[in-house]
């Protein structure tokens, strides 16, 4: 690459960082309706509202033979690569755990465009997931770009058999030095309802806490008026198209035809 490729796509990743910057500081809810492939990331791009791209780890995994949790890192980084160049929006993707070495994940993941993350602490221990975070932003920093970290923890989500006051007590406790490393936003699956989502509206901050809107979840609007930054879909999108692939498959092998209505999305 040419010196002045170079520094064009330099100027490009640091643009699309800002603009995520923007999205988790705007007053507004960052809402992401999450990917796993160029063609899903051109589908939603096109949807009126999109302003970010999320890619969904569990549902790359699933679409390529993996558990979840159980991507490689260079099979997972080949994955986002595409998504990536499918899009002009700025691309947050999930990392997984960060995987052996958070940092070098971190700028191999910068290296293909990418300008924010969901790392996920896996309730280890608490000074490990803090250094773990610390190696993130330390690694975007060496790379001059304003990375986008949304520091996941499943203080609630493997709480186990713990009280839910002491899961979310956890949650915020890391969460705090989380941010205090340098992440954008707390991203605390499992965080649902309404009195957990204030509690950690409260030791958080507002516009600092992510949930993921699973079933049975606020509206993304109530969320925003609570405080929250950001709702991110995570596998359910995958869920809902796969759904809708296994009902036209049953449809077809009995008397259904393909709807005349049907969009060339691909």
């Amino acid at each position: 690459m040419s010196d002045d490729a170079s520094d064009s796509a330099s100027t490009d990743v640091n643009s699309k960082a800002a603009a995520l910057r923007g999205l988790y500081e705007s007053d507004t809810i960052l809402r992401v309706v999450n990917v796993w492939d160029a063609v899903s990331t051109k589908v939603v791009a096109e949807v009126p509202g999109t302003t970010a791209i999320a890619t969904a780890g569990h549902s790359i995994a699933a679409s390529l033979g993996y558990a979840d949790g159980g991507m490689p890192l260079d099979v997972a980084l080949k994955a986002i690569e595409p998504i990536v160049a499918a899009t002009e929006l700025p691309v947050t993707a999930d990392l997984d755990d960060g995987y052996s070495d958070p940092g070098e994940t971190t700028r191999r993941a910068i290296g293909i465009g990418v300008v924010g993350a969901n790392v996920e602490d896996r309730l280890k221990a608490f000074d490990e997931s803090v250094a773990r975070v610390r190696a993130i932003i330390a690694a975007a920093q060496a790379e001059g770009v304003d990375f986008q970290l949304n520091a996941r923890t499943d203080a609630i989500a493997r709480g186990g058999d713990r009280a839910k006051a002491d899961s979310i007590a956890d949650a915020i406790a890391r969460g705090k030095a989380f941010l205090d490393e340098g992440a954008t936003a707390v991203f605390v699956p499992g965080a649902v309802a309404r009195e957990d989502v204030e509690q950690l509206v409260a030791g958080l901050g507002r516009g600092k806490l992510s949930v993921i809107g699973l079933p049975g979840a606020l509206p993304a609007a109530e969320y925003e008026a609570l405080g929250v930054a950001r709702i991110s879909y995570g596998p359910l999108v995958q869920r809902v198209a796969l759904r809708a692939v296994r009902d036209l498959a049953a449809d077809l092998y009995g008397s259904g035809v393909i709807p005349t209505d049907t969009p060339a999305l691909n």
